[in-house]
């Protein structure tokens, strides 16, 4: 994430729905300019296959490589241990995922989206145009637009981003303090679960790996409630997944948020989610067919809005909500 300069301003702004990239030469001797931004193009795990030296000297003639407080490098000047730089990454080529994102609600101030699966949330990783961030920066003319929270690259549904700058602090930190009422649909086996219920586990996620686990010997830090399990007719949706057993819709609410939080959950209570890549067994990358995507999908968000103070509720069109 790129900080802004203590005006107000930031180094370089948002173009074509990405942010600039900030990059801090590590202890050690000076070097060139152009040395450096190479050499951290070069070691991109996932990188543009057009991004060469010369499209790196390109960057410093349009002075698109510039200092914290937006002074354009030369290619040859020395840039010390510390220097924090920043200039526009090059997303390599991506699998255009075929789902539309649906607008919910908007207003002057948030945008309220209905996600659909296999599309991030922000650029990370491989998946960098093929996020909502950047998909709606590009379809709206919205450099400013930001996600007020996040959900997983799998799970669909309701997702809210602030429009303007100066608002995206007081809705980020709405959900950052869990003050957002949260409703999940999943669709797994339907194992006998009895809700009402409340599912408290402790939940660990180290970092490097892509699987939660659970520990039981630690006091519980994630909570979970079960609001509804009710077995579904869904032959269609049996065949898709390829399996014969009974489905049900669950629907649950966070209370935490840990990392995969109702995915592990759902798993741990034998009852993985229909077309979870993760648990119980990680697929390999890029192993994905657009046409089976998760069964986890966010329905309902309710909070009091930080700016007016009103009481605010959005749900997917079609879904019923129940009490």
């Amino acid at each position: 994430m790129v900080r802004r300069k203590k005006n107000g301003a930031i180094p370089l702004p948002p173009r074509s729905g990405l942010g600039a990239s900030r990059v801090r030469l590590p202890d050690g001797d000076p070097v060139t300019a152009f040395d450096f931004i190479a050499r951290v193009i070069a070691e991109q795990r996932h990188r543009h296959p057009d991004d060469d030296d010369s499209a790196v000297l390109e960057r410093f003639d349009s002075g698109e490589v510039v200092l914290r407080d937006g002074t354009a490098l030369h290619p040859d000047q020395l840039v010390q241990p510390g220097t924090d730089v920043f200039f526009y990454r090059r997303p390599a080529p991506e699998k255009p995922v075929p789902y539309d994102i649906e607008t919910v609600y908007e207003d002057d101030t948030i945008l309220v989206v209905d996600k659909p699966p296999f599309l991030a949330t922000m650029p990370r990783a491989a998946h960098i145009t093929e996020s909502a961030t950047v998909r709606l920066r590009r379809a709206t003319g919205n450099e400013d637009l930001t996600p007020a929270h996040r959900l997983d690259r799998m799970t669909s549904g309701l997702l809210l981003l602030t429009k303007r700058r100066q608002h995206r602090g007081a809705y980020q930190e709405l959900f950052a303090a869990r003050q957002v009422r949260k409703r999940y649909e999943a669709i797994a086996e339907d194992i006998g679960i009895t809700a009402p219920t409340s599912w408290h586990h402790h939940i660990d996620k180290q970092h490097g790996e892509i699987a939660s686990t659970v520990i039981e010997s630690r006091e519980p830090n994630a909570l979970t409630h079960v609001r509804e399990a009710l077995r579904i007719d869904a032959p269609t949706m049996q065949s898709l997944h390829s399996v014969t057993f009974p489905l049900a819709r669950y629907l649950l609410e966070p209370v935490t948020g840990r990392t995969h939080q109702l995915r592990v959950q759902m798993n741990e209570a034998g009852a993985p989610i229909l077309g979870d890549p993760v648990y119980p067994t990680v697929n390999p990358f890029g192993e994905e067919d657009f046409a089976v995507p998760m069964r986890l999908k966010s329905v309902y968000l309710g909070f009091r809005d930080p700016l007016t103070g009103a009481e605010r509720e959005f749900g997917v069109p079609g879904f019923l909500e129940v009490s």
